[in-house]
Parts: C-alpha cells; sequence; structure tokens
C-alpha cells in the first residue's frame, strides 16, 4: 500500500495541511486563516486555541480532499512561525495570555537596554542580535506581566514553547514537550555552541528551566498523534522552523547554497555546513538542523515585512482585492516614478536592526496612481532582500552566483524579475515553490526510514524557472541608491 508524507505548516496569517508522496508531489492541501490581533502600535498577538483549531481542521480537510485515512501517512512532520511565543498550563493546556507573535516589538526598549552590556555576550552564545523579534524577552514579558504567571512558572505548572512546541504538545495531548534545535537556537535561550538550554541566559532572563520543553533533532520520531484527532496513530517524526524546512525543502543541503523565502517576511538563508559562521555584518547565525546527530548551521538576513506589504493594500488600504492583482497593477506602469516604499511596519530587521522604524512612502507627486504605488511596494521587498544578500557576501568574501527562492510571493515572476535585476545574478525557482512544508515532509520522511537517507531525496529538487538580470546597471545604481536614501530618511525621522 503506497504510504504519504503529512506537513502541518504553521505559518504568521495561515495554518495549512499538504499531504505529498513519495516524490515530493503535493497530492492535497487544505489552508485556513486566522485573526490578527494588535492591542497596541507595535504589538502583534495571536489566539493559541484559534492557531490550534485552525491546523487541527486543516489536518482532517487534507485528508478528505485527497480521500485518505491517517493509516496512509507514512509520518507526520512540523514547521512553524519561529519566534512566536507562548505559555500554557501543564495540566490542562490552556494559554495563559496570547502568543506574542515574531513581529511584536513590546519589549524593544528592554532590549535597548540590554544591548549596552550583553549584545556581545548574547550574540557568541547565541549567534543572535539582541532584538525583540527572538522568544527571550517575549517569554520574560509574559511571565513579568500576566498575573500568577511567574508563581505558576516556580511551581512547575506552565509550559513554554514556540508553535511547534504548542501544537505537538496538543497533538500528543500532553504526552510531548518538545522542540528541535533549529526552533530552540530562535529563542535567544539556547547554546548553539554546546547545544543545550544555556544556565547563564536564563538567569540572565529569570526563566526557569522547567518550563522549557526538551530540545531534540530534526529528524526523528517524537511521539504519535492522539486518536482523539485521528482514527490511527501517525508518527510525528519531524521539526523544523519555517526558514530551516525551506532551506532543507529546497535541498540547499551543501555549504555555500542559498535560498530566500518570500512569505510574510523574507529570509534569506546560507547552509554554512557543520561551522559556526558568526556574521561582521548584522546577519544572524543561527541552527539550520541536525540529522543523526550531525548538526548543519546557516548564516540568515531576516526582513520582517515582505509578503505582509501586500496583504496591507489588500486589507489594510483596500487598493487591491486579492494579493495577485498587485502584479497586474505594477506592471501598468513603465516605471515606479520615483516613488520608493520602505515597509518597516513592525521595524527593520537586518541589516539595519532598528525596533523603531515604521513604514515610510517617499516621492510621492500629483503623477503619482495606484501603479507606481504597487510597484513601489514590490521592489520595496526586493530592495529589502538586496541588502541582506549583499552584507552575506561580504561575510563570505565572495560574490553570490545563484539563489533558489520560494515562499506564496515567488510565484511573481514580476517579482522575480525585479530580484534578478537588483541582484544582478541568477534565480532559480523550483516546480514545487511550498518548499517550507515540503522540508518537514521530508525531515519526518527520513525519521521514520520513508527515505534512506538524503541522497535518496536530493534528486526530486526541479526548477520551474530561472530569472537572470535584464536591466543596465547604471539604472540598478539609481534605484538603488534612491532606496537607501528613503531607508535613511525612514531612521532620521524615528529619531
Amino acid at each position: 500500500m503506497m504510504k504519504y508524507l503529512m506537513a502541518l505548516d504553521q505559518g504568521t496569517t495561515s495554518s495549512r495541511t499538504i499531504i505529498f508522496d513519495k516524490q515530493g508531489r503535493i497530492v492535497s492541501s487544505a489552508q485556513k486563516s486566522f485573526t490578527q490581533y494588535f492591542p497596541q502600535s507595535g504589538w502583534v498577538e495571536h489566539d493559541p486555541k484559534e492557531l490550534w483549531s485552525s491546523q487541527i481542521s486543516t489536518l482532517t480537510e487534507a485528508l478528505a480532499k485527497a480521500n485518505l485515512n491517517a493509516k496512509d501517512i507514512a509520518a507526520l512532520g512540523i514547521t512553524n512561525q519561529r519566534e512566536t511565543c507562548i505559555v500554557w498550563d501543564k495540566e490542562s493546556g490552556e494559554p495563559l495570555y496570547n502568543a506574542i507573535v515574531w513581529q511584536d516589538r513590546r519589549t524593544a526598549d528592554y532590549c535597548e537596554q540590554i544591548k549596552k552590556d550583553k549584545a556581545e555576550w548574547i550574540f557568541k552564545k547565541t549567534g543572535l542580535v539582541v532584538d525583540a523579534y527572538f522568544s527571550a524577552t517575549k517569554l520574560k514579558w509574559i511571565l513579568d506581566h500576566v498575573s500568577g504567571a511567574r508563581e505558576k512558572a516556580n511551581k512547575n505548572q506552565l509550559c513554554f514553547g514556540t508553535v511547534d512546541t504548542f501544537l505537538i504538545y496538543h497533538l500528543t495531548k500532553g504526552k510531548v514537550h518538545i522542540t528541535d534545535v533549529s526552533n530552540a537556537s530562535r529563542t535567544m535561550l539556547y547554546n548553539i555552541q554546546s547545544l543545550e538550554w544555556d544556565t547563564e541566559l536564563l538567569e540572565f532572563f529569570d526563566i526557569p528551566l522547567n518550563i522549557l520543553p526538551e530540545v531534540k533533532s530534526s529528524s526523528e520520531i517524537y511521539g504519535y498523534t492522539a486518536k482523539r484527532w485521528v482514527d490511527t496513530e501517525i508518527a510525528i517524526a519531524g521539526v523544523a522552523g519555517d526558514q530551516q524546512a525551506a532551506l532543507f525543502g529546497q535541498m540547499c543541503i551543501q555549504k555555500g547554497m542559498m535560498k530566500n523565502t518570500y512569505g510574510t517576511g523574507c529570509f534569506l538563508l546560507m547552509n554554512t555546513g557543520n561551522s559556526i559562521v558568526y556574521s561582521q555584518n548584522k546577519l544572524l547565525s543561527t541552527i539550520a538542523w541536525q540529522i543523526k546527530n550531525q548538526t548543519t548551521y546557516a548564516l540568515e538576513g531576516s526582513v520582517f515585512i515582505g509578503g505582509a506589504a501586500v496583504q496591507w493594500l489588500r486589507d489594510g488600504i483596500k487598493m487591491i482585492r486579492t494579493s495577485e492583482e498587485i502584479n497586474n497593477l505594477a506592471a501598468s506602469v513603465q516605471d515606479n516614478a520615483g516613488v520608493y516604499f520602505v515597509p518597516a511596519f513592525t521595524g527593520l530587521g537586518a541589516p539595519y536592526w532598528n525596533q523603531y522604524a515604521r513604514g515610510a512612502i517617499f516621492g510621492i507627486s500629483r503623477g503619482t496612481t495606484q501603479g507606481h504605488i504597487a510597484r513601489a511596494i514590490l521592489e520595496g521587498i526586493a530592495f529589502q532582500v538586496y541588502d541582506i544578500a549583499k552584507e552575506m557576501e561580504k561575510d563570505l568574501g565572495e560574490a553570490c552566483k545563484e539563489i533558489r527562492v520560494d515562499g506564496g510571493a515567488s510565484a511573481s515572476d514580476y517579482l522575480m524579475q525585479i530580484q534578478a535585476n537588483l541582484f544582478g545574478f541568477e534565480i532559480k525557482r523550483p516546480k514545487i515553490i511550498e518548499t517550507t512544508a515540503l522540508g518537514a515532509g521530508y525531515l519526518a520522511g527520513l525519521g521514520v526510514g520513508y527515505y534512506e537517507d538524503i541522497d535518496a531525496i536530493l534528486s526530486q529538487w526541479q526548477m520551474d524557472k530561472s530569472f537572470k538580470p535584464n536591466l543596465d546597471a547604471k539604472e540598478i545604481k539609481n534605484m538603488l541608491d534612491y532606496w537607501h536614501k528613503a531607508v535613511q530618511r525612514t531612521l532620521n525621522w524615528m529619531e
């Protein structure tokens, strides 16, 4: 009987379940959006119960669409929005507070305070810059501000986890409280050299060890789904944060290979092999995955707002009805007419790391149209990714030659061509752009022996389309000069 792989892809704006066959082809999928909460300026929250209910409903829907039962699934992999923080009651599973999303800026002031003395100390242990982006200060905020939280934590009555941990806890009816090394490396509490929760960091942030999950590899059997959810137990055998899962799904398994995911944010990762590369240019060192006691590291640049800018155009100011419409709107004009968009809705990530920056549009004139604004938004996404790629080249000491792309916005030929023009090198888009879920599925397949080894997967990566630069270098330089002026003016204005 043919067996399939299932991947739960719990993202920032929606939950998805995708079922793959052994060749990595999509058999069925289901997706469900959930509510975004913005209690104050710069705060972003999700309801953990809605994350769970939306995810479990897509699981059953994907099975139904494919006319499959749980017994047809060889293994289940999980990938997730990474730094988002959830704290829940160990017995009841009830969340103490909403999930504080990775985009949330409420701890920015605290991060600025500790940067002065602790930035280098924290960077050497975790590979991360001090920023509200990561889980540690979010967790500290919950323990310090939610009534009774610290008292319960000290009594060993609470669990903390990123979203992967929360989902696994509920899938197993509270039997399994784990995370993998890739997600642990995004908390700012995990030592990426010793591969353990760092006791000095826990003491510094005043976080009790007992609430943290056990850290496992990215590919092994952690437990099984409870029969409350499916008629037959499914082995949960692969976990990785969304960007690491995408790196694996793109089969960037050799040192030096790169990918960029165009999702809610944009995330450029380079495989650095079994060595930690500490960036000299404000990029992050992180764990890509661990398979059979072999740990692979990556260099990462994070853009906080990518596809979320298109979502804002659709849902916030309602200039478009569907996300796809932005491409036609942008193509309706020959150029940006001097309009530049800095999508710093929740601050600027690499290489600027400014927690207080906010979005800005420059160059509006009487002749500015919706098309110019749409084009500026797409270019704003591409400019941010360009800045990261250039810093990565500095760390490497050599020019990049190609990059593999994925994520929803990578389906836009228009955006990909803009990106290739800026980079000045080739962009390769695979036939399956759902590489985040695919990577989680591959890790789960390896975890149960569905695949003998990585080589059995390697040949499955296939290119859909290649994008090569086609603009004059002088024109590109002028655009980049204006973009960097726009960013600097944004930063100066916030000061």
